[in-house]
């Protein structure tokens, strides 16, 4: 099994609220159907969640009562975005089902806690994926916190063990410096803990969840000896298709762990 994760800036844009990449989403859910693998699917917010969340500083967590309708707003919009990114799975035959991690999960001190793997582990028993996201949840401490993808995509990797994880992005892979921002940016192809604390990976969006260099250090989290993390561009086609396939595509290839 392959742990996929769509990033909010190859499904969304960004910088408009509540823009989906319709087109997009549909050729990588039919690049991983031509694939024929065996995948779990984990999405970003994107500008279904990250425009409001910055509005009123949910990723702070509960600073006083106007913040509570916003909360609301993220979760509905964030369900909408699962459920087009499903619609567009399921247009290609690919059984999956939305499943928002605050309605199964909660957060203590901005961490997941799960007590019950059971409800995922039955969907996937019967070949149903379960797409799970990025969202705003209830925390045990501050009341409500946000959860990134990326912290969705560590408890998948530790519940299911899969043989490789591929993050979706909108760039070629890991540079030294920010390439939409910077021509002379390099991008490097291999990521060990002893490169990433010479990088400095500034995002030029703004990120409510933690920015590049935190997504890079999640990315090391989920490699081991044998388990290698990708980060490849979604926008190009084909290339995930060709790396689910084991073809040589351009991207970053993460490996070692961090310990």
């Amino acid at each position: 099994m392959i742990l996929i994760k769509f990033g909010g800036s190859v499904i969304t844009d960004k910088a408009e609220y509540r823009k989906f990449n319709k087109e997009t989403v549909a050729r990588l859910a039919d690049e991983i159907k031509r694939s024929g693998e065996e995948v779990i699917i984990v999405h970003g917010a994107g500008s279904f969640g990250h425009v409001v969340s910055k509005q009123y500083n949910l990723q702070k967590g509960y600073e006083n009562d106007s913040q509570i309708p916003a909360m609301a707003r993220v979760m509905c919009d964030t369900r909408e975005l699962s459920a087009m990114v499903v619609e567009e799975l399921l247009a290609k035959d690919i059984p999956a089902v939305s499943v928002p991690i605050g309605s199964c999960f909660v957060a203590d001190g901005g961490k997941l806690v799960v007590d019950n793997e059971e409800p995922l582990r039955r969907l996937t028993d019967l070949g149903i994926m379960p797409v799970m996201f990025g969202d705003v949840i209830t925390d045990r401490k501050t009341r409500f916190c946000i959860v990134s993808g990326d912290q969705v995509m560590e408890f998948l990797c530790r519940m299911y063990n899969p043989e490789k994880v591929v993050f979706v992005s909108d760039i070629d892979g890991l540079y030294d410096r920010n390439p939409k921002t910077d021509r002379a940016a390099r991008m490097i192809g291999t990521v060990t803990k002893e490169k990433m604390e010479s990088i400095a990976t500034d995002s030029n969006v703004d990120d409510v969840t933690g920015g590049v260099r935190n997504k890079m250090e999640a990315m090391l989290r989920m490699t081991d000896g044998s388990r290698k993390c990708y980060l490849v561009n979604g926008n190009a086609p084909n290339r995930l298709y060709s790396l689910l396939k084991g073809e040589t595509v351009t991207c970053t290839i993460a490996k070692g762990g961090l310990e």
